[in-house]
């Protein structure tokens, strides 16, 4: 299916790009997110219409993200965690937990689809660097301590 990019997307293309997506990638994802069009006459015609209001908008997102992105620079979260002696938690931590504790400092815009984990749930007490994706263009890694709560 032929769609056009209301926003920047990784590996996939950027603002006004035409592409060629799988249909349910567009039927499920992008259109029902607003992040693509059907590719149509008029929906191109709308879409240059529209071009510099989508780029201010886009604008506005990435200097977001770039400020939230500075505020977050050489911060420590602290999580903690029911563990039991030998310092392995009972459970782990998710990328939920850690928007929670986010959430805590003040940092309300970072959702739980933009924490990575590549080695997946955090499982023992320890010092952890954990990859965030604030927007396509912006990266940020924050340290998280899980400390243990003995039982």
């Amino acid at each position: 299916m032929q769609i056009i990019l209301l926003e920047k997307v990784t590996n996939l293309g950027d603002l006004g790009e035409v592409v060629r997506v799988r249909n349910g990638y567009a039927r499920n994802y992008l259109i029902p997110k607003k992040i693509a069009r059907r590719a149509t006459d008029v929906a191109l015609k709308e879409f240059e219409a529209r071009r510099a209001e989508l780029e201010k908008l886009q604008a506005e997102k990435l200097a977001a993200a770039q400020a939230v992105a500075g505020r977050l620079e050489g911060k420590t979260f602290t999580v903690a965690q029911k563990a039991g002696v030998d310092g392995r938690l009972f459970g782990s931590v998710t990328s939920m937990d850690i928007v929670e504790a986010l959430r805590k400092e003040g940092f309300d815009t970072v959702e739980k689809s933009q924490v990575r984990l590549p080695d997946g749930p955090l499982k023992a007490v320890g010092e952890y660097t954990v990859h965030l994706v604030l927007h396509a263009d912006v990266n940020s890694d924050i340290s998280v301590v899980v400390q243990g709560e003995m039982v």
